[in-house]
């Protein structure tokens, strides 16, 4: 949802994934993704992405290479999470369950729209 002038409605309360890790699933499903469609995916402001993106840049799990207009970013799969509980666990894997449920949201949602 997006407010009268252009910036997404903020969210209330807590919730499981991080934005910083919206982010990166965006990315890792489309590694030429603007920053306006990742700001509308995860529904945050395009300058909220940009702070992301250059966090992620600064630690090493993502880097860009800009080609014309667009940037192509890379992920760093094999980085390991910041978070000592999460000691081990990869991008890879993080990503592995993200990605794959949003193909699944996605398919079901249109499943949705076919059986209606």
């Amino acid at each position: 949802m997006t407010g009268d002038d252009g910036v997404p409605e903020p969210h209330t309360g807590w919730t499981f994934v991080t934005n910083h890790a919206r982010v990166l699933a965006s990315i890792a499903d489309n590694h030429n993704v603007r920053i306006r469609d990742i700001a509308a995916r995860c529904r945050l402001t395009e300058r909220a992405v940009q702070k992301i993106i250059s966090d992620l840049e600064q630690d090493g799990y993502l880097s860009h290479t800009r080609n014309g207009r667009t940037n192509h970013y890379r992920i760093d799969p094999g980085k390991v999470l910041r978070h000592p509980a999460e000691a081990g666990l990869t991008v890879a894997a993080l990503l592995s369950m993200l990605v794959q449920d949003e193909a699944e949201r996605h398919g079901a949602a249109e499943q949705r729209r076919v059986d209606s």
